[in-house]
């Protein structure tokens, strides 16, 4: 089992690889998960390889990248409910609209400061599979180490909007860890006791932390 320090920073190179893939120029109802993912990928290091200057001066132009490039196309609601769990029905639609945005805004911290520490590493995605009816797909992808390091498997979850056909991604699972659950058992006990309002404070309160570079 992994030591909780083991665990942050294996938290953090998850986080880091989510953010290339889940972003790409365009969205279209016909266009495969796994098409996205490619794009994703091509997308956000060419973003940030051509905003190295203005990232040193103002790191927390990575927010704003995040921001434009990313979270359009992650099922910020959706994997907010996911989080939420069984308090999610006993929350009013206002309390819930407070919760996403400030889920969307520690979505937009969190990845651009793990953005900090793109150091070029090579994403390897899976050969596309037929998707046919299926409106949840799974997805493979080996982010390779330096040094002959062994690759780091994950896998992602994209999810098809029933309303628009839209294909969104909303969790990562890594070594059978999924991102939504962690969040999920980490804010029960705010939740359970202290409700929804002063876990969304708390969420805000992270959001607003700067982005800074690493020493």
């Amino acid at each position: 089992m992994m030591k909780f320090t083991q665990f942050k920073k294996w938290f953090s190179v998850m986080a880091f690889a989510v953010t290339a893939l889940f972003v790409t120029q365009t969205v279209r109802a016909e266009t495969s998960p796994y098409v996205l993912m490619q794009q994703a990928s091509d997308k956000l290091f060419a973003d940030i390889k051509n905003n190295q200057e203005k990232i040193k001066k103002d790191p927390n132009y990575l927010r704003t990248i995040v921001r434009n490039d990313l979270l359009p196309y992650v099922q910020v609601n959706y994997a907010g409910s996911l989080v939420l769990g069984s308090h999610f029905k006993s929350t009013t639609p206002e309390q819930r609209e407070k919760f996403f945005k400030a889920f969307s805004d520690f979505i937009e911290q969190a990845y651009a400061q793990v953005l900090t520490a793109y150091t070029d590493q090579n994403i390897q995605i899976e050969p596309a599979k037929e998707v046919g009816d299926k409106n949840l797909v799974s997805i493979r992808v080996n982010i390779m180490q330096n040094g002959g390091q062994a690759p780091i498997k994950l896998d992602f979850k994209w999810r098809k909007n029933s309303k628009t056909g839209e294909w969104q991604a909303y969790d990562m699972v890594a070594e059978g860890v999924s991102m939504v659950v962690t969040k999920q058992n980490e804010w029960s006990g705010i939740l359970r006791q202290q409700g929804i309002e002063a876990l969304t404070a708390q969420i805000q309160k992270s959001a607003a932390a700067p982005v800074t570079l690493s020493k």
